[in-house]
């Protein structure tokens, strides 16, 4: 499954940015999406994830209540809805696809995009 993470930019503390997440891949409806970040001098990290149906979501405490996961598998496209954005989640966010249910865990992800760059200026 080839993923493609769009969306990123530079916006202002407080603002609001969509990530997208897209493939041509007819199997997308069976895999789980989860988001991950990696800022400069740190690992990656868990963010979100969407189950394959869109019938759950899991986020990291620092992004509850800011961050909202959704997605159309009639269009192959999962989004990363992120509000309230502060400066220390700059970072590269990647998108990530796991067959079936999803997991925090980055080494239980089967395939990956490119990761799209957002910055929060203060």
């Amino acid at each position: 499954v080839q993923l493609q993470a769009s969306g990123g930019g530079l916006v202002q503390a407080g603002g609001s940015l969509r990530l997208s997440c897209t493939t041509a891949e007819r199997t997308f409806s069976s895999y789980s999406i989860g988001w991950f970040r990696q800022a400069p001098g740190k690992e990656r990290e868990f963010v979100a994830a969407i189950l394959w149906n869109g019938g759950s979501t899991d986020y990291a405490d620092s992004v509850k209540g800011r961050f909202t996961c959704s997605r159309d598998n009639d269009k192959n496209t999962a989004t990363l809805q992120m509000s309230s954005l502060k400066p220390e989640d700059t970072a590269v966010y990647y998108c990530a696809a796991k067959y079936y249910k999803y997991s925090n865990r980055e080494d239980e992800y089967d395939y990956w995009g490119q990761g799209t760059q957002v910055t929060v200026s203060s």
